[in-house]
This record gives structure tokens, sequence and C-alpha cells, in this order.
């Protein structure tokens, strides 16, 4: 389901005359509000060791759970999407992020809750204090590296991922 078709009352005033206005919005006809549905933001993270092997997760939860995945997460509130990718990458990880270099964006479809979220998925290419600390939290289940030649982009559970992997992995 899409999230524009989840709400029934206006956020603003509870008004039951919340209806859809444009594609992508939905505005009260009692008080005037507009409630649109942007993408929420999203960071990915490539890491690479001194074998040039990529960081990879195994994704302890769904959506995609039991699959492969990237490091990365969404943002905060008020939070830039290098300190996004920073956060992520520690809490997934235990790694200490040293650079993040902004490479591309991709849109995707999150299904979180029975709802299709709209993301934009920010993709940078990092750097890391010291990879030994590597140590899988939060929602990964497992960390690993993995060598370019090993990387099967339909073992990823998350499509814009694996999108974002192939041109990674081109520009190689």
């Amino acid at each position: 389901m899409d999230r524009i078709e989840k709400y029934k009352y206006c956020p603003v005033c509870g008004s039951s005359h919340f209806v859809k206005n444009s594609p992508k919005s939905l505005r009260c006809s009692g008080c005037g509000f507009e409630l649109f549905m942007n993408p929420a933001a999203a960071v990915v993270a490539f890491i690479t060791n001194a074998k040039g092997e990529l960081l990879v997760e195994r994704r302890k939860l769904e959506p995609a759970k039991g699959t492969l995945d990237l490091p990365g997460g969404f943002a905060d509130v008020l939070e830039t999407a290098e300190e996004a990718v920073a956060r992520e990458v520690m809490e997934e990880t235990g790694l200490k992020l040293t650079e993040a270099r902004y490479l591309f964006s991709l849109p995707n479809v999150y299904r979180y809750s029975d709802l299709d979220v709209h993301t934009l998925d920010m993709f940078f290419a990092c750097k890391v204090e010291d990879d030994a600390a590597l140590r899988a939290g939060d929602d990964a289940a497992d960390c690993f590296w993995l060598a370019p030649a090993d990387i099967h982009t339909e073992q990823f559970g998350l499509r814009s991922v694996r999108q974002g992997l192939l041109m990674y992995l081109a520009a190689k």
C-alpha cells in the first residue's frame, strides 16, 4: 500500500476531508493543509579494505531479511547525509568513518510495516579508521569482506543497492 492511501484524517485539524490533491499530495478542505509525500532520505556506504574487498552485511530484519546489503539506513531529522552515513556505519559495523565522498543517488521503494516508503538513497565511497574493529550490530546479522569477483548482485535484497552495486563495480 502506498503511504498516500493510508492517511484518512488531516494531521493538523483532524478533519476527515483530507483527500488526494495530486499524485504526491493530500489536502484538507477544512483547514487547507497540504501534505506532500516526498521521499525519505537514506544513505549507503561503499567501504573497501586494503585488499580491495567490499564490506557487506547480512540483513537481520525485514525487509529482505537474510539477504546481503551494504551498510546504511535512514537519515535522522536535522542530520546531514554525511552524518547519517557515519552514524549508520558505526551502528551496523562498529567502524568509524574518516571520509565519506558522495557518488550518486537512486530512488527506491522500501517496504516497511505493509507500506511502500519511497526513498532517495544517497551512495558514498567511504574510508574507515581501522577496519579490524569490524563487528555486526544494530540491524546487521553479520558483516564480512567480499572480493569484487565474488559479488553477485542478485544476492542483495534491496533494488537500489543491487543497481548501485552494478554502477559502482562498472566504474572500478
